[in-house]
């Protein structure tokens, strides 16, 4: 079975690979194929909150979306090291939803693995949510992972 994990550079898109490695059997699935996607004409950039490289300091060495991209790419695709199946990388661009979708469909995919909530309620209400889009459009199961939940401060008298 080929799987597609996407990331949008959030620590919970590197959570929701970690996820799969939880549960998954790694002889049942033959590649695994990480996907961070690019919006060509956006005003906010590719926000890599995952990478080594972005520790160092926002600003210090960002470089450019692409590259931002690349390290998030990198850092969840550092998850399946010596996991078992193949991985691949890649890098697209255009809507992430309709990129996610179309990288499923060309790879004959048995599942996506998308991470939900990772860039908070702004972005949800703004421009719809990825993670629901690609869960009623794929063409395969898809495994939303959701946020740990927060825990809940109790007051102290």
């Amino acid at each position: 079975m080929h799987v597609i994990v996407a990331t949008d550079g959030s620590p919970q898109s590197l959570a929701a690979a970690r996820h799969l490695t939880s549960f998954a059997d790694p002889a049942k699935i033959t590649e695994i194929l990480v996907v961070a996607v690019i919006r060509p004409l956006a005003s906010v950039a590719f926000a890599d909150e995952i990478s080594e490289a972005e520790q160092q300091g926002i600003g210090e060495g960002t470089g450019s979306f692409r590259e931002a991209a690349q390290r998030a790419v990198d850092a969840v695709a550092a998850v399946f090291d010596d996991w078992g199946p193949k991985v691949g990388k890649q890098i697209r661009s255009g809507s992430p939803a309709a990129e996610i979708i179309k990288a499923a469909t060309e790879h004959d995919s048995g599942l996506v693995v998308v991470a939900a909530g990772a860039r908070g309620i702004t972005d949800v209400i703004l421009v719809g949510s990825t993670a629901q889009r690609v869960q009623h459009y794929a063409p395969c199961p898809v495994l939303v992972v959701r946020p740990a939940p927060r825990t809940k401060r109790t007051a102290q008298a």
